[in-house]
């Protein structure tokens, strides 16, 4: 396949971007005929059209589907970021007529508590001017990459940005919260007499250790030299909570944010 000019890659036909982005979705041209209500010749001619322009092929038959190549991968990625971006910039200027309420998108970072993120989305909620909150969670990484592209306004996090990360954002602290380590009743006197020593070799359930409140807790019980049984670790602060309420754990001691 032919190297593409400069010219042709300046005017990258979007029509032509749609039918692949469309057949890279559905997995077929058959299947992307259907959804764009056009032939499939009419989309095996624009895809031909693409290839030649981009100077590579986009994708590899395997069976009746079609896999993306590794061009065809790295040319998806920007479609799906050109394509979000034009349909949040269609819902925001739906959102800007008289009494259509403004959409806030808000990233939560897996790690934060349910009841903190609503506490730090309660005051949007309140506002005079009508909005409407779309919440996502997700991992720090993937949540900053799509306030990158614009996919969010704003991420909720428990840590700030780490320095040398090539994304324009800035860090404001929100509030402070403290951690508190529960237990069943039935077990409180064991832990609390000789706390934080009764640590030592008690079963706990911890966060994961990707998470900067399970770091912070690591280096809490190396500094005082305790080595806790790890029974389980948890992405989800709600689910740790759930299963630490249960009669199979109650005798476990869980870690979280207050």
């Amino acid at each position: 396949m032919r190297r593409p000019n400069e010219s042709e890659m300046r005017h990258l036909n979007y029509n032509h971007l749609l039918y692949f982005w469309t057949v890279a979705r559905e997995g077929s041209i058959a299947r992307a005929s259907e959804v764009l209500c056009l032939t499939p010749q009419t989309i095996s001619g624009q895809l031909k059209l693409l290839e030649e322009s981009v100077g590579k092929a986009l994708f590899h038959r395997v069976g009746r589907r079609l896999v993306l190549s590794e061009t065809g991968q790295i040319v998806n990625q920007y479609a799906d970021e050109i394509f979000s971006l034009g349909a949040e910039l269609t819902q925001r200027m739906k959102s800007s007529q008289p009494g259509a309420p403004f959409v806030l998108n808000v990233g939560i970072v897996n790690s934060i508590a349910k009841l903190i993120g609503y506490q730090l989305l309660e005051p949007a909620l309140q506002m005079d001017e009508k909005i409407r909150v779309v919440c996502r969670e997700g991992d720090f990484e993937k949540l900053l990459a799509d306030l990158a592209v614009h996919r969010l306004d704003v991420v909720i996090s428990d840590h700030p940005i780490p320095t040398g990360l090539s994304v324009r954002a800035y860090n404001h602290v929100l509030g402070e919260s403290g951690v508190s380590l529960f237990c069943a009743g039935s077990k409180a006197d064991q832990y609390a007499g000789r706390f934080p020593e009764a640590l030592d070799d008690a079963p706990v359930l911890l966060p994961v250790n990707a998470s900067p409140l399970r770091r912070r807790l690591d280096d809490w019980f190396e500094l005082r030299g305790l080595h806790p049984e790890i029974v389980a670790e948890f992405d989800d602060s709600a689910l740790m909570k759930a299963l630490g309420s249960t009669p199979v754990c109650r005798a476990m001691v869980s870690a979280r944010r207050r």
